[in-house]
């Protein structure tokens, strides 16, 4: 995983074939991924599949039964011996933010700062306070503020020491949507003009995309690809990373080329060439945004569903028993469940698998 490109002090964390769980018994294993300078990863994947195991051997709460993790160029876990948590430099931002109730905003933030002055620590308080726009809640006290501005302080905290790394286990898993979407936002633009690097974990794959510059799709305990996000959803890896990120479904098809695939869709030409032999079966994937509509085409599909979104709908069609597919098309192009709406795909990446 590590680019051979980079010079030796390029990454900032290192984690080489990394192996740990909980009684003896091994939750992930064989992990690798480097994550450079100011850069924002992510651990995303479905539940149980192993991506707190390795924040928390990260944080040093876990031990290691193989492997290695580096952190600026020191060596911070090995098996049988790690850096306790505390002397990491590592700050840590929880699901369900950690605060002391009985403390104001202001002493929540500068909690880990008593080795400080006080006319120190209180300026340090403030500037963080101002930017995580709080600053007019200082003196007030976690249970009179929002789930979105507790996620805030939270976050000041965790910046207050300057750590190296920040690690965000789920921090807006408690939030409805759409603050979500607004504070990882900010939580990015915040990281980003501090140089911070942070490793995110999360099931939420629009979370990830918007927040991370690379993001690891785990399963079972093991990374499947690690990528940016550009690339997990136009050239995944292996068929759980096509079918996991992004929306999509597959529809049958054989091979006529390298690059060439015939489906009740049409022929498909894509980017891409493989090594099938002429008539291989093969499941293509096929993206909401592949498909066009085009009162021109011979192919026509009938709607079973549609999803009103305001600027867009989302369409279920079907051609036969075999071959259902989604397509996004802009809510001006309102089709009645049943009709045979003319399409075409129009896919400039090629994914597919053997059947």
């Amino acid at each position: 995983m590590t680019d051979k490109h980079r010079g030796d002090n390029a990454w900032l964390l290192e984690v080489d074939d990394l192996a740990c769980g909980y009684d003896n018994g091994a939750v992930v294993k064989s992990i690798h991924f480097a994550l450079g300078h100011g850069d924002i990863g992510c651990l995303l994947g479905p539940s149980g599949c192993g991506k707190s195991t390795i924040l928390r051997a990260l944080a040093g709460f876990l031990p290691l039964s193989a492997g290695e993790i580096r952190l600026d160029g020191r060596t911070i876990s090995l098996p049988g011996r790690a850096l306790p948590p505390e002397q990491r430099q590592i700050g840590m931002v929880f699901q369900d933010y950690a605060l002391f109730p009985h403390l104001t905003v202001a002493a929540n933030v500068g909690f880990g700062l008593g080795k400080l002055a006080a006319g120190e620590r209180e300026r340090k308080v403030r500037e963080l306070l101002e930017l995580v726009h709080l600053q007019d809640l200082a003196q007030q006290y976690p249970h009179e503020l929002s789930g979105g501005q507790q996620q805030r302080v939270a976050l000041a905290r965790a910046l207050a020491p300057e750590p190296t790394l920040i690690l965000l286990d789920e921090p807006f898993s408690n939030l409805d949507a759409d603050l979500r979407r607004r504070l990882s936002l900010d939580v990015r633009e915040i990281l980003k003009s501090l140089g911070i690097s942070a490793i995110l974990v999360t099931h939420d794959q629009q979370e990830a995309f918007a927040m991370c510059d690379q993001v690891a799709v785990l399963k079972d305990g093991q990374i499947l690809q690690w990528d940016v996000p550009y690339n997990l959803y136009h050239e995944p890896a292996n068929r759980f990373v096509a079918g996991f990120v992004g929306q999509g479904g597959f529809v049958p098809g054989r091979a006529l080329g390298p690059d060439t695939i015939e489906s009740e869709l049409g022929v498909i030409e894509g980017n891409r060439a493989y090594n099938w032999p002429q008539g291989t079966l093969l499941d293509v994937l096929i993206r909401p945004d592949d498909i066009v509509y085009d009162a021109n085409s011979e192919l026509t599909a009938r709607v079973i569903e549609k999803t009103f979104a305001g600027t867009s709908t989302l369409y279920r069609f079907r051609v036969s028993e075999d071959t259902e597919f989604d397509a996004l098309f802009r809510s001006h192009l309102d089709f009645h469940l049943g009709e045979q709406v003319p399409v075409r795909v129009e896919a400039e990446h090629l994914i597919a698998f053997e059947r």
